[in-house]
């Protein structure tokens, strides 16, 4: 390991976002997001600390749109540098950041648009400890030209990525915050006073849209997709139904919503999938959404068993299949086949969430479940795809309110020690 690998693992260490095995997360690119990866940015590589990969998007001369995905390791990051026609990025996948020169890093989740002005001296890369993909869109694309300039050296980026996310607002009261939240989230007021129970609403409230939904970098969307499959786990139907709402408000589309449901199916079963269902769709009725709604299906009745194995096999490997090879009557082939074509085929090749939301809302199904063995091959399949252990444990927390401090506090414990 060489020097500038050493001062980033500490740098890691100092901004507390534990001991995440970054190496084992570089032995192959994950896709996180539904853009390709493309091929290592070898042309480039000369202004980028780390490696990264380049997918070109467009080639349409006419349109004349240069539009490619990028992709960063954890720790890569480009050299300071400006466009003379000024750029567009779209993040998509993982943790990031960007800077310019003499102002805060600002940290980048899927969804985040920059727009960078002409000249500006500027850098973007990923955390630490999560890959990142972004789209960089060329303005002006007739006379934009590149300037490249120093290096990010390791002390410059070691400050950019210290605690920085204007979606934590952690200096906010969390009496304000809670109100802020809530009323974003479902168009009422919080903290009324009203109702047969008011203070165990009170301290609820404060805990979960106050404290909760400003701890780790989870946007709002995901929180409350998280919020919704554990209540589907749990079948607290009337909740369901009333966050199934609160997802809609803050951007979740109708498409989302339902596939995060449909992917507890095969952890859950499908009968409490129903029932969940059952809630959600009540809600969509109640907004004006036409059911049913669209089709995500991409996979045929030949290929969902090869499908599925492209999806499962460089997650989890073959252990399932060793797992049950001894079931009784070599009935254990069988129940490996259905796995693999039914929650990988069937469920994950859906459109409408990528591979990493999918992992990240089925941990969070295992978690409220207390299914401890898959937790940990989940976790493994997780950081594989580009969720960190900073964003499972964010999660986790989404879920306690939900599960109680002991469920919870039990899979932080499989997290710490992976």
């Amino acid at each position: 390991m060489n020097l500038k690998r050493i001062i980033i693992a500490i740098t890691v260490v100092l901004i507390g976002t534990g001991n995440i095995n970054a190496q084992d997360m570089k032995t192959e690119v994950p896709k996180i997001s539904d853009f390709p990866v493309g091929e290592e940015n070898t042309g480039y590589a000369q202004y980028f600390t780390g490696k990264s990969w380049l997918a070109p998007l467009t080639t349409s001369k006419e349109l004349n749109v240069p539009m490619s995905n990028v992709t960063f390791e954890p720790g890569c990051r480009n050299n300071w540098h400006s466009h003379t026609g000024g750029q567009l990025l779209i993040a998509v996948g993982g943790i990031g950041y960007y800077q310019e020169r003499g102002k805060a890093a600002r940290r980048l989740l899927s969804g985040d648009v920059v727009e960078i002005a002409p000249n500006v001296e500027h850098w973007h890369g990923a955390t630490p400890d999560s890959w990142f993909s972004h789209l960089a869109i060329a303005c002006n694309p007739q006379t934009n030209q590149n300037t490249w300039l120093e290096v990010v050296n390791d002390e410059e980026y070691a400050e950019a990525v210290k605690d920085r996310s204007s979606k934590n607002e952690k200096d906010e009261n969390r009496i304000e915050l809670c109100k802020k939240n809530y009323t974003q989230l479902f168009g009422g007021e919080a903290l009324t006073g009203e109702g047969t129970d008011p203070e165990v609403m009170n301290i609820l409230q404060k805990y979960i849209f106050g404290e909760v939904f400003r701890t780790g970098d989870l946007d709002m969307k995901t929180r409350e997709m998280i919020t919704c499959v554990s209540l589907a786990a749990m079948q607290q139907l009337p909740q369901l139904k009333s966050h199934a709402g609160a997802a809609l408000n803050i951007g979740v589309t109708p498409i989302e919503l339902r596939e995060a449901i449909y992917q507890c199916a095969p952890i859950i079963g499908f009968p409490k999938v129903l029932n969940a269902l059952s809630a959600i769709n009540s809600t969509f009725t109640e907004r004006g959404i036409k059911l049913p709604l669209e089709k995500q299906e991409t996979v045929t009745e030949k290929n969902r068993l090869e499908k599925g194995l492209a999806i499962q096999k460089p997650l989890y490997g073959e252990a399932m299949k060793e797992f049950l090879k001894d079931v009784p009557g070599g009935m254990g082939a069988d129940v490996a086949r259905f796995l693999t074509e039914v929650h990988f085929g069937d469920f994950q090749t859906r459109s409408g969430l990528n591979t990493q939301t999918r992992e990240l809302l089925t941990f969070c199904v295992l978690t409220v479940i207390g299914a401890e063995p898959q937790l940990q091959s989940h976790l493994q399949a997780n950081l594989k795809v580009g969720n960190s252990k900073e964003t499972l444990t964010a999660a986790v927390i989404q879920c306690m309110p939900y599960i109680g401090f002991p469920a919870a506090i039990k899979v932080l414990d499989i997290i710490k020690e992976a």
